[in-house]
């Protein structure tokens, strides 16, 4: 069962069994938003990237993008990047995939950042969400849904982080602007 998540919401990522996650999927999906023009709406394609920045002790180690498609440790993994979304017609555009079990005990948290390496605004975006998918299995766990538009470039997503022995998941759901994950930086840190 999805839980249909809020911002700020955090839930646990233990298996309703009891047992504990060990692979998981961040999906990242978006559509353009149609434009009214001279001759009727149309769309636009946005290029929209996910990335994946973990840290340690509050510190960035490494990090997952279109151009480093595999963390140093390979426990998380980038699927390649989708220049214009929509494809997925509901399902993800771009995945990154996240082994639990073989991420570094020094690795503490990973937050999962969107943003629009060509400078378009999310208001020109249109169902974006992130949702957290058990790769075992393929049960959709969480979903968050962004809600309308604004004159931000970026999004701090989510982050999974872990907490006492296992891992959770927090919605975050920050505007931002930058066009890269490096940009993102100081809007990443107080969340941490």
């Amino acid at each position: 069962m999805t839980v249909n998540m809020t911002k700020g919401q955090a839930i646990s990522l233990q298996k309703n069994d009891g047992g504990t996650l060990t692979a998981v999927r961040m999906g990242l999906g978006w559509q353009a938003a149609p434009r009214r023009g001279l001759f009727g709406s149309r769309t636009r394609e946005i290029d929209l990237d996910a990335s994946a920045v973990l840290f340690a002790d509050k510190q960035p180690v490494d990090v997952v993008f279109f151009r480093h498609l595999v963390s140093d440790d390979g426990s998380v993994r980038h699927t390649g990047d989708n220049l214009v979304g929509g494809v997925g017609q509901g399902g993800d555009d771009e995945a990154i995939l996240v082994d639990l079990a073989r991420i570094p005990v020094h690795i503490d948290q990973i937050v999962f950042t969107v943003n629009s390496f060509t400078g378009q605004t999310f208001q020109e975006v249109q169902d974006a969400f992130c949702r957290l998918v058990d790769e075992t299995n393929g049960q959709e766990l969480a979903r968050y849904t962004l809600a309308g538009g604004g004159q931000y470039t970026a999004q701090i997503m989510a982050k999974v982080h872990r907490a006492g022995t296992g891992w959770q998941m927090t919605a975050l759901g920050t505007p931002a602007n930058g066009r890269t994950f490096q940009d993102l930086m100081p809007a990443i840190l107080p969340h941490l």
